[in-house]
This record gives structure tokens, sequence and C-alpha cells, in this order.
């Protein structure tokens, strides 16, 4: 009688693994993406003495996640269906910013808080938008504001809001993160051209 009630027990448990195993199996994870550094060239831009701080962005909480924000309309929002970025958001474009000053070979020493620099300007940014526009015409646009901050004197040297598109070709989840990686390849090097100009 135990007997088979043990017997009975161990196949229900047996059973109960095996299926959450295959549904575990089943669950396909979702693609992961990662934005690049800017490729583009920085023009009339000479080398500066300046050591470069770059906090990590501000975003609002649709944003500042690892998911792909798509705007259907100019007011409702989803996200990309089986896909997210490699990070939240706001810290990849901090350490992009960092790779893409660094790249230009043209400023002292650029960082992220807690490094230890001797900082002579922040650059102080907000992501406003980085989202795939599906309405009508669908286009990557990518938006943020920035401020030069004089770490010495705390007085804001200049603000500006950079703002670029880049059409969707196709109808793949990588066809949408490439054109907003078009997008930010070409906010992102007008940012740090702007920046060396100013320091």
């Amino acid at each position: 009688m135990h007997a088979a009630v043990l017997r009975s027990g161990l196949l229900a448990a047996l059973a109960f693994a095996l299926g959450s195993c295959a549904s575990l199996g089943a669950a396909t994870p979702p693609d992961t993406y990662e934005i690049s550094a800017p490729t583009g060239t920085v023009r009339s831009a000479s080398a500066t003495r300046a050591q470069l701080l770059i906090p990590e962005p501000t975003a609002i909480k649709t944003l500042d996640s690892s998911q792909i924000v798509i705007k259907p309309t100019s007011y409702t929002v989803e996200y990309l269906a089986k896909s997210q970025w490699s990070d939240r958001l706001p810290r990849m474009v901090q350490l992009r910013f960092v790779q893409a000053f660094e790249n230009t070979g043209r400023v002292a020493a650029v960082g992220v808080p807690g490094q230890g620099l001797a900082i002579d300007y922040q650059v102080v940014m907000e992501i406003r938008r980085f989202e795939i526009d599906a309405g009508g015409s669908r286009k990557a646009v990518v938006e943020i504001a920035v401020k030069a901050l004089n770490d010495r004197t705390g007085a804001v040297r200049a603000t500006r809001v950079f703002t670029n598109e880049s059409p969707v070709t196709g109808t793949t989840n990588a066809g949408y993160v490439a054109a907003l990686d078009r997008a930010f390849d070409a906010t992102s090097t007008e940012i740090v051209a702007w920046m060396l100009k100013l320091v």
C-alpha cells in the first residue's frame, strides 16, 4: 500500500519536473542588441587639454530600461517584441559617448563618475527620444539634450538639443535596431564635435 503510494508520488513529481523543463525549453530568449560608438569623423576640432566627465544620461521611465521603444502614435508606447538592449539604454549611451570622445584622440581624458579624474567639463545629457516612429513613414528618431557644464565654476557654457532621424528598411527587428543605430551615430557625432569646439 505504502509502496504504491510512494511510486505514484514519485511518478507525479517526475511528470511535473519534465513538464517544467519542456516549458522552459520552449521559451525563446529575446534577441539582444547594442548600439555602436559613433563612426563619423569629427572635423574642425583641435586637440584640448580638458578632461571630460560623462554622467549617466537622464530619461523618462519608458526609455530608462533595456526595452526597445516603438511609438505607433505620438501618445502611445509599445516595445519591440522578442528584442532587448544588452543593458539599460542610458547606461549604454553613457559608455558609447566615453568611447566616442576617446576615439577622437582630441581630449586629455574622459571618464564616468567615480574614476577620480580632475574634471574640467561635464557632458550632461537627457535622452528625450530613442524610438521607432511607426506612424506613417517608419523611421528611427533619436533626440538628446546636452549641457556643457564647467565643473570648476558650476556654470553652463552652452545648451543644445540634437535630433536625427533614419528611415527603417525592412520589417525585421534587426532592421529597426539598425535604423536606431544610424540615428544615434549621427546624433552622437554631432554632439562630440559640438563639445570639442566648446572646450
